[in-house]
């Protein structure tokens, strides 16, 4: 039978999503405890890699078991073998040809900035710091040059692996606002794709980031955008405050 699972995951002392030898990794611990459910091996397939740091509230696998049992009771048995960073939120039937990958149409990243002069301990494992003022007005009007369908090779890691650079961004959202818990103010990027590169979306951030603290002109990110060149982007934002937020799937 086929299983699709929903899972949440705190990052920081996770290697990234795919296995990597003896390094943690959340497809490391999912699979080892699906074995031990299954009896034998199992595959184990992500809609895609996330990397160490980064956290999860809608990623997505797919994994085909032998074992009849109910969704729910593979649910509180995956649990009940995982350490407490990592959660089988939902767990449902698919049918036979569904690819927790191959299958998605899409995905939602959020990257959430804590900008307050004292950092909340709150928000210390899943936010960026950053204690200089920032201006969303300019970084909003940034924004808006991100959507639309682009060859993102000046926004993506030199190492990246895919065939092609082009993506189609259908949404990039920023929202602030003053967070109680932490008391101060939290700036929350949205971004949405029809896929990702490897460190795409925190190096729009790392970009944005420099705009709001008038580092960066508005032209200089169109000519990025045109002409691939990397050296006309900011630093690439820190890991740990991204979150992979959802999965689309049609």
């Amino acid at each position: 039978m086929n299983f699709l699972l929903t899972l949440q995951y705190d990052g920081t002392d996770f290697h990234g999503w795919q296995i990597q030898g003896e390094r943690r990794t959340v497809q490391g611990e999912l699979s080892r405890v699906l074995e031990l459910i299954e009896g034998q091996k199992v595959v184990l397939h992500g809609s895609g890699r996330t990397d160490a740091g980064v956290h999860a509230e809608g990623q997505v696998a797919s994994v085909h078991l032998l074992r009849d049992m109910t969704p729910e009771k593979l649910r509180a048995a995956i649990n009940g073998n995982l350490s407490r960073d990592v959660r089988v939120i939902e767990a449902a039937a698919a049918t036979d040809d569904f690819h927790a990958r191959y299958s998605a149409t899409g995905k939602t990243y959020v990257y959430r900035i804590f900008n307050s002069t004292v950092m909340s301990p709150f928000w210390n494992r899943y936010a960026l710091h950053e204690a200089r003022e920032l201006s969303v007005v300019k970084m909003r009007e940034a924004a808006r040059l991100f959507p639309g369908e682009h060859d993102w090779t000046a926004f993506s890691s030199a190492q990246t692996d895919a065939e092609s650079k082009i993506r189609k961004i259908t949404e990039l959202e920023i929202v602030e606002h003053y967070d109680e818990r932490g008391r101060g103010r939290l700036l929350e990027i949205t971004v949405s794709a029809n896929g990702f590169l490897r460190y795409m979306v925190r190096s729009i951030v790392g970009t944005l980031l420099a705009v709001g603290r008038d580092e960066i002109e508005l032209e200089t990110i169109s000519r990025a955008i045109v002409s691939g060149d990397r050296s006309l982007t900011s630093t690439t934002a820190p890991a740990h405050g991204l979150t992979l937020k959802r999965v689309k799937y049609d």
